[in-house]
């Protein structure tokens, strides 16, 4: 796994807070670990990748908000049209979160075919604050409307911490012809049910295929004939996944979806270690 300096992280930060509130079409790939490099290569060619992508990746942790009846859960299986979920996002080193770390309070929703992601920066403990104990914090003006949609949401359909999601993100990013182009690779993609906080010391269980990644290709407008064609070479899978629904799944809060993604044993009782490194990613 990659380890990020206090000045990397920050930087980081700073890097994600520019994609504060976007519009774009999705797909998703599954892709086994031993044809990474020869996507990589491919990505490498014609897209920019993100300083941290180089190194190995970068950590992201997500908390997800849903009600004891799973309301955001069941939106997203039954496929409504309109759909949201609320999470915070932090990004580095889980061991380097502290109260004054700075993170992300999101919504992210889907309009028809389009997703949306709106969010908001602000202290660990300021948006633990707005999400767990329902009190609107401290705002600009053009934050307060998204922040008090946030509590409006965590009020009105009772939220509560119910899903952790991580994993290593490699980022790709296109220009000129190909700008809004964004393209991730995602490694040992794991999650948990329960110690909710986004820097406790626990292990996580893999929720998705082993020895696979989770490959994204989000844009704009539309996606280049190049990507399609690189994804059909490699063989890669399109999926209907959700990091979400399948960790709700995984730890049997829901029965298994048409969407779900079987492994070997289905993790029944496999967790890894947060230091074990993927076996076959190629992560450099």
């Amino acid at each position: 796994m990659s380890r990020l300096s206090g000045g990397d992280a920050a930087h980081l930060r700073r890097t994600a807070s520019a994609l504060h509130s976007f519009n774009r079409f999705e797909i998703k790939y599954l892709l086994p670990y031993d044809q990474v490099p020869r996507l990589r290569e491919e990505l490498a060619a014609r897209m920019e990748a993100d300083p941290f992508t180089v190194r190995g990746g970068y950590p992201v942790t997500s908390l997800y908000y849903d009600s004891t009846s799973l309301r955001y859960y069941w939106e997203k299986i039954e496929g409504l049209r309109f759909r949201r979920k609320v999470r915070i996002r932090a990004y580095g080193e889980r061991h380097e979160l502290r109260d004054d770390t700075p993170v992300y309070i999101e919504i992210k929703q889907r309009v028809n075919r389009v997703t949306q992601k709106r969010r908001v920066k602000a202290p660990y403990l300021q948006a633990r604050r707005l999400c767990d104990e329902r009190v609107l914090i401290d705002h600009t003006p053009e934050q307060r409307p998204f922040l008090e949609e946030v509590l409006g949401l965590v009020e009105g359909h009772r939220l509560r911490p119910t899903a952790i999601t991580a994993y290593n993100r490699e980022a790709y990013l296109g220009s000129d012809a190909d700008l809004g182009l964004r393209v991730t690779i995602d490694h040992r993609v794991r999650g948990r049910d329960r110690d909710f906080h986004l820097g406790a010391e626990v292990e996580n269980r893999l929720i998705i295929p082993p020895h696979k990644a989770v490959v994204e290709v989000k844009a704009n407008e539309r996606v280049p004939y190049w990507v399609t064609d690189t994804a059909a070479r490699l063989g890669m899978a399109i999926v209907r996944v959700s990091k979400y629904c399948q960790s709700i799944e995984a730890f049997g809060r829901a029965p298994r979806s048409v969407f779900h993604l079987p492994t070997e044993d289905d993790f029944a009782v496999h967790a890894e270690p947060e230091s074990a490194a993927p076996a076959a990613s190629g992560v450099r």
